[in-house]
């Protein structure tokens, strides 16, 4: 990881949705469902436990006591299967605070960690994890300030910001803006058929990077085969139209499909890129370093 404290660093753990997809199509974007990192102002902030938190974890491993901070963008299963392998949650001295939304039956992001660890989905409890865990419950719309000892200035304070997407069950986007730079980390969305969604287009505005559910192309979700109208996912055409309409400075295309290989992505990748300069594509291990503009750097994650 990027090691000068005033950078604003976001690393990429984990691309795919819906399911894991290993194997040799998949190598060079990655096969692990979503998670993603930012170090900003001494903070260490991650978002979702996709199967790609597992790999991250193995790294915090070795890093001695670790103070983090885990925001869930919603409770599917392929945001939060990889908090159970999470490492560095069951040794004693490392701290997590864990951020979630009060579920549609009211449960609470404890209650619904608890509940895939129960038996007959996994062997040992939440209860089994040593770490101190704090649990704190959102309501989309909510903005935290989080402070940090060793950042004391009010101008390095971390300031995220919530809003509501559009997905069944309901799902949280984030913004994250320290230093006059911001990240927003929006998926598992839908767009709507004849407007921006106002709150995307609120949460986005400005902002250097937007990282973007861009599961599936146009010709896709409307497909008569198989139409996706209402699956909860969004497009790379509709991601473009949200970064120029809210200004971003550096679009992310996020959330790939698990049917989509590498040479599928690579055509993707060449598509967005006709239609919105500087735009980049999730893959496993880049790194995207923010100084006075976006530097999108990859160097793929390493097997463990």
């Amino acid at each position: 990881m990027f090691s000068d404290s005033e950078a604003f660093v976001v690393k990429f753990w984990g691309v795919r949705g819906s399911i894991p997809s290993p194997g040799g199509e998949t190598i060079r974007y990655g096969g692990n469902t979503p998670c993603v990192e930012m170090q900003v102002c001494g903070e260490r902030l991650i978002f979702d436990a996709g199967t790609g938190i597992r790999c991250l974890g193995k790294q915090m491993m070795a890093e001695g006591p670790i103070s983090a901070r885990l925001f869930l963008s919603h409770y599917h299963w392929d945001h939060v299967q990889g908090f159970p392998f999470f490492e560095p949650a069951f040794t004693p001295e490392n701290q997590f605070e864990i951020y979630g939304a009060i579920a549609l039956d009211g449960s609470t992001v404890e209650q619904r960690l608890g509940l895939q660890m129960l038996h007959p989905n996994f062997p040992v409890s939440l209860q089994i994890m040593a770490s101190n865990l704090t649990f704190r419950d959102l309501v989309p719309g909510d903005r935290l300030s989080l402070g940090n000892s060793r950042y004391d200035s009010s101008n390095n304070r971390v300031l995220i910001e919530t809003a509501l997407l559009n997905h069944p069950g309901g799902a949280v986007g984030y913004r994250v803006s320290a230093q006059g730079r911001s990240v927003v980390y929006a998926t598992d969305t839908e767009h709507y058929p004849n407007r921006v969604d106002p709150n995307l287009l609120h949460l986005a505005r400005q902002a250097d990077v937007l990282i973007y559910d861009s599961t599936y192309t146009d010709d896709e979700y409307h497909s008569r085969r198989c139409s996706k109208v209402g699956w909860g996912h969004s497009t790379w055409q509709e991601a473009v139209k949200l970064a120029q309409a809210a200004g971003v400075k550096q679009l992310v295309i996020f959330h790939h499909d698990p049917a989509h290989n590498d040479d599928f992505l690579d055509n993707v990748a060449a598509a967005v890129q006709e239609r919105c300069m500087g735009a980049v594509m999730a893959r496993e291990g880049m790194e995207i370093v923010l100084q006075r503009s976006p530097i999108a750097v990859y160097s793929p994650v390493s097997p463990v």
